[in-house]
């Protein structure tokens, strides 16, 4: 009896194995988040980036893109008045509908922001892409007439916006991954440190890109361990041109972001157009959980081995004392001898280095990534069909549908009020 609670004291006091509850993630700190916004990275990597034009958001602008319902700005295009073909005259007083749209002009209080987006899409060519400190609006696609991120005026930008999920994020949840910031407690605080980043409209010159040359890439204490594709196609080609491709991403990390961005750990796209001699660098995202990892899984990236770092450079020390006395010859033979040896260490070391490369991962004919038909893109951010609807009537049919919407909150927020009172 008592070896048996020996035994069982013996099994008490051995430490039991922790069941895994979380990724392995280093700390992430809002400070490495901030560092992957694109006004941060913008003009330090500005010569190998697309073209692109950064407007300081103010904080109505931002109120606008956080408020409930979808209210676009007057089209400047339109006349300013309207036009009795009967007697001749005009006045602005006389068509209720323009004085309506002078009062709800949710623009007023940002018309620098306005005028801004418009000079910069005469700038770049007449059409945009717009982006956030972070995130595109790729979910909100479906809510543009070109059924893409393309914006010709500054309501299809406004349209994507405020229809995007992926943009709510970065307004209000930009530091959720972080572990010096607790939504819950400084949310209602002044301090809240979101109310202290600096939001940026980011406006990129439109160009028909080829996503078959798309590539996600991992970095992990400043090594590339792996890359794949952003678009979960297949696409023969690359197979044959593989090793290209790697060995041309490989050259512009090391002499373009190894050493020069400030964390060990992120994300990068880039694209490598025909005929594949150069690379652009698209966007920088965090090594965070909000990152998707495509073709790859976080604990794969998190556990796979790295390259090893170059060995430091050893001095060959020549013998003193007894062997000083030695002829020269002998003396010679002797560093000769070191010398080989050290070769022959550093030579081995380095073929280590050389097996290494990274992982590159396409998807083949057979993965079932490249037939994933059931499920759109993005459908889980997508809207009711009464919305889409409307986006199909152009902007005038949205502006209709948001009118009907706002009698309904008001109905809806007087029978409340009525109900109370009772």
């Amino acid at each position: 009896m008592p070896v048996a609670e020996a035994d069982l004291a013996d099994a008490s006091t051995t430490p039991q194995p922790q069941s895994l509850t979380r990724l392995p993630f280093p700390q992430c700190t809002r400070l490495h988040i901030l560092h992957c916004s694109y006004h941060y990275w913008h003009p330090k990597y500005r010569a190998i980036t697309p073209k692109a034009r950064l407007i300081p958001l103010s904080q109505p602008f931002l109120d606008y893109l956080r408020a409930d319902g979808i209210i676009l700005p007057p089209d400047d295009n339109a006349p300013e008045a309207w036009s009795d073909s009967d007697s001749g005259l005009y006045s602005s007083t006389d068509n209720p509908s323009d004085s309506e749209d002078e009062d709800d002009d949710p623009s007023a209080q940002w018309r620098e922001i306005h005028q801004s987006i418009k000079s910069t899409i005469a700038e770049l060519g007449g059409k945009v892409v717009p982006k956030l400190n972070w995130s595109a609006p790729k979910d909100a696609t479906w809510i543009n007439a070109t059924n893409s991120m393309e914006c010709r005026t500054p309501s299809d930008i406004y349209l994507l916006l405020k229809s995007s999920n992926f943009v709510t994020h970065d307004l209000e949840h930009a530091f959720d991954d972080c572990e010096d910031y607790s939504h819950s407690d400084t949310a209602a605080s002044a301090a809240d440190p979101l109310s202290e980043i600096p939001y940026h409209l980011v406006l990129r010159k439109y160009l028909l890109l080829n996503p078959s040359v798309e590539f996600r890439c991992f970095v992990r204490n400043r090594k590339l361990i792996a890359l794949c594709q952003r678009d979960l196609n297949h696409f023969e080609f690359l197979f044959k041109m593989q090793s290209k491709l790697r060995d041309r991403i490989q050259k512009f990390f090391d002499e373009k972001l190894r050493d020069t961005f400030p964390d060990e750990n992120f994300t990068f796209d880039v694209y490598v157009p025909p005929p594949h001699d150069r690379v652009w660098l698209i966007d920088l995202n965090p090594w965070a959980i909000r990152t998707d990892p495509l073709i790859f899984s976080w604990m794969e990236l998190l556990t796979m081995p790295e390259p090893r770092l170059p060995a430091p450079a050893q001095t060959v020390r020549i013998p003193l004392g007894p062997a000083a006395q030695l002829p020269v010859s002998e003396l010679q033979a002797m560093q000769l001898l070191e010398s080989d040896s050290e070769e022959s260490l550093l030579s081995e070391e380095e073929a280590e280095e050389d097996i290494f490369v990274p992982e590159f991962r396409l998807v083949k004919r057979d993965d079932p990534e490249a037939y994933n038909f059931n499920t759109p893109q993005f459908s889980a951010h997508k809207l009711p069909r009464e919305v889409v609807d409307a986006s199909k009537e152009g902007v005038g049919g949205l502006r209709e549908f948001a009118d009907q919407w706002k009698d309904i909150l008001a109905k809806r927020q007087q029978a409340d009020q009525d109900s109370d009172g009772d």
